[in-house]
């Protein structure tokens, strides 16, 4: 039997569990599970930590039995814990701020200045009154 691909061949993205078969009766279950993090290990990586498990653990052990150097055993097991460490998630982007609605009215133009320091609120009330008397804003 083959492992489970872990990635999307077409984007790269991490795979879903959605379905599981039994094979004895063929009840099929369908959901959304999170594949086992030792699944994320290469076939290379399953055979040494279940090296290091029947080794209790002991380096030294594993360092005999595979005939390479301490270091080297040390390396593989760094190896195995970053592959199973949890994948760090990408920080969302900040949403970039809407755009201000374009002033669609004098009125609005003219609170639109005073929001901008570009008016004083007395100029910008002397304006507000001399559009609502029909006269020039400006």
């Amino acid at each position: 039997m083959y492992n489970a691909p872990q990635q999307c061949p077409t984007c790269g993205s991490a795979l879903q569990i959605q379905e599981l078969a039994c094979p004895t009766c063929s009840t099929i279950v369908r959901g959304r599970w999170a594949a086992n993090p030792f699944s994320r290990l290469t076939d290379d990586q399953q055979t040494f930590l279940l090296l290091f498990v029947r080794s209790r653990g002991n380096l030294s052990d594993v360092e005999r039995t595979l005939g390479v150097s301490y270091p080297t055993v040390r390396g593989k097991l760094e190896d195995i814990i970053a592959a199973l460490e949890e994948p760090e998630p990408e920080p969302e982007p900040e949403p970039e701020p809407a755009p201000a609605p374009a002033p669609s009215t004098e009125r609005e133009k003219i609170l639109e200045r005073i929001a901008r320091g570009e008016l004083t609120v007395d100029e910008g009330m002397a304006q507000l009154r001399r559009l609502q008397s029909g006269g020039d804003a400006r």
